[in-house]
């Protein structure tokens, strides 16, 4: 990733006119008290029903039995959700002037995403990605004439800044017609590559000076597309349980798996939450390679969801896979999931060997859960929580350690 320097604040309230049209100037790293605005709250709830159409299609093609074609899938119409909810989220914490453009394009870009999340079943079950290109097309163009806007209103390199970002955006959408035109054996490769040149657009751009993303503000926006994630798995995993009681009244064997389930919701919110990680994005190194990363961890929570789907659909008879399948399902995006968070977020704050071990250790432990057979799902929730405890009592023994005592001498 880039290592450029800070860019200097810029003073809060650059913005100067309060009328509906204004300048689209830089905001300053040195706001006291920013926070998510409404509109950005609305953004997120908006690109979870894309993930939702994802997650479901991925279940259909889990229980089928087709789990690899299934997780291609899943991967590509992720990308494209996360990488213009990404990009969105850091251009507004640089440049949301809050006005009546600003707020209509990014209307435009919702609409994007809903056009996409209507073609993901075409995607999914017969490998048409014409619809989910045209509504990445549509954020794409939107998110491109907002750089416009900002370079229209900066000069010298934020200028230069704003202009790579905006010709490395519409460059990049004629590559995508590939995943249209080329045959269906070529679109993974092609999907590979158009990814990682999209990727290098933001270390293109900001070469000559980085833009003034606020550190506590985009760390407040990734936790509460986590939250709206974590939420969705849970939603997708109450109505599976829902299904199977009504439709087959086997309570008694899906409560294993509702109570696993919620512990290990749960308790990927704790691990994600228990750290203050906006103090580690100083730079543009280390603030692109979290950001990047969130690409699993963003389809790593989503996709439990969906194995706790799977797992309930093959316990009532629903899934045409095995039990040791369907506890894959559940465990291994599990297991992704604690091995990212440690890797990007938590170990930045553990001390000494033995915090950094408790998740990767919880994560090899979540595996072998996989081969419990029915119990496994209720055994990976127990082991997650009790990690949880774990964590919190490593933690608490440095603080006890140092605290003054209060006995007399």
């Amino acid at each position: 990733m880039t290592s450029s320097p800070t860019p200097p604040p810029v003073p809060s309230g650059a913005s100067g006119d309060r009328g509906p049209l204004r300048r689209l100037r830089a905001r300053g790293r040195d706001e006291a008290h920013r926070t998510a605005t409404p509109l950005e709250l609305f953004f997120d709830l908006c690109f979870v029903v894309a993930v939702a159409q994802a997650g479901i299609q991925l279940v259909h093609s889990v229980a089928e039995g087709h789990a690899g074609e299934g997780i291609l899938d899943y991967a590509m119409v992720f990308f494209a959700v996360w990488w213009a909810w990404m990009n969105f989220s850091w251009f507004a914490s640089a440049y949301d002037n809050d006005d009546v453009l600003y707020r209509v394009v990014t209307l435009v870009q919702i609409a994007g995403v809903l056009v996409l999340a209507a073609g993901v079943s075409q995607a999914f079950e017969e490998h048409d990605y014409l619809v989910v290109w045209l509504g990445y097309v549509i954020m794409r163009l939107a998110l491109a004439t907002q750089w416009l806007r900002a370079a229209r209103a900066a000069e010298g390199p934020e200028r230069t800044t704003a202009l790579r970002y905006a010709g490395g955006v519409l460059l990049c959408q004629v590559g995508w017609l590939g995943l249209v035109l080329l045959p269906e054996g070529a679109r993974p490769w092609w999907f590979l590559v158009m990814a990682l040149l999209e990727m290098c657009v933001p270390l293109f751009a900001e070469r000559g000076r980085p833009t003034a993303w606020h550190p506590r503000h985009i760390a407040e926006r990734y936790g509460l597309f986590t939250i709206i994630v974590l939420g969705e798995t849970i939603a997708a995993a109450t109505i599976a349980v829902k299904s199977g009681v009504d439709e087959n009244d086997s309570l008694g064997e899906l409560l294993p798996i509702a109570s696993g389930g919620l512990l290990l919701i749960f308790a990927a919110w704790w691990i994600y939450f228990v750290v203050p990680i906006h103090g580690h994005l100083r730079s543009n190194r280390q603030a692109f390679l979290w950001g990047y990363g969130h690409y699993v961890v963003f389809a790593s929570a989503a996709a439990i969801g969906a194995g706790l789907e799977v797992a309930v659909e093959q316990t009532v008879g629903k899934a045409h896979i095995s039990t040791l399948a369907a506890s894959a399902a559940v465990t291994l995006p599990t297991a992704l999931y604690l091995l990212t968070v440690w890797a990007l977020h938590s170990r930045h704050f553990k001390a000494g060997i033995t915090q950094q071990l408790v998740l990767p250790m919880t994560a090899l432990l979540v595996i072998c859960c996989t081969f419990l057979g029915d119990w496994a799902v209720l055994a990976a929730g127990v082991v997650c929580a009790l990690s949880v405890a774990a964590g919190e009592a490593l933690a608490a023994r440095p603080a006890r350690a140092h605290a003054p005592s209060n006995r007399p001498a």
